[in-house]
């Protein structure tokens, strides 16, 4: 299995929102993890550690070596995050078991390189990202740190898609459709300029 990050936490003793509302007062943020052959165990997390976590980034896209004190260490990845709708931070987490076959949906980063070699940029083109992450089914031994998207060659008016992206060995899609990733848009110079050509023309008829 790829290389694990540890993560502490302990076993939060009670289920519940009363239990979970007690956790965030002390100072935690509560969570479970599921999955595997084992019942589901509720957790807390301190909160200062899991928001720098959370702030580096990747950590739906990380294989995680969780430490429960007084159990084994094991395998697990995020699920999901809720935040508060306010504050923006967190307020649990779920976790789920893997090995190192499991089959699991991951939010990958897109990265973008080489702007210098695409045309559409280099002429005051605007890279327009629709979507910096996209959401991968992966084998948790084998989970990509990122998706590499070239511009090289990409001028004004190229879409790509993420049919157009090389996927890491083992990761496909989630969804049927060939969704669009990002852009490169005209200038807002020559968007303004077609805009004035096009109202011409329509007077003009």
């Amino acid at each position: 299995m790829a290389d694990a990050i540890d993560l502490a936490a302990q076993v939060r003793a009670g289920t519940g929102k009363g239990a979970a509302r007690q956790a965030r007062r002390d100072g935690h943020v509560p969570g479970i993890v599921y999955g595997g052959d084992a019942p589901p165990l509720p957790i807390n997390l301190d909160f200062n550690p899991l928001l720098t976590r959370l702030r580096a980034g990747h950590f739906l896209s990380t294989l995680w070596n969780l430490k429960v004190e007084g159990r084994p260490d094991q395998r697990v990845v995020c699920q999901a995050v809720q935040r508060h709708v306010v504050k923006d931070v967190p307020v649990h987490v779920d976790f789920r078991r893997v090995t190192p076959t499991s089959r699991v949906k991951l939010r990958i980063e897109v990265r973008f390189e080489n702007h210098d070699a695409s045309p559409g940029l280099k002429r005051g083109g605007t890279l327009v990202v629709v979507r910096q992450e996209v959401e991968l089914e992966v084998t948790a031994g084998d989970i990509p740190d990122h998706l590499t998207v070239d511009l090289a060659g990409t001028d004004v008016g190229t879409v790509i898609h993420i049919d157009d992206i090389a996927l890491p060995a083992g990761a496909r899609k989630t969804v049927d459709r060939n969704f669009v990733v990002a852009n490169v848009s005209a200038p807002s110079g020559l968007r303004a300029s077609d805009a004035v050509d096009g109202a011409g023309a329509a007077a003009a008829t």
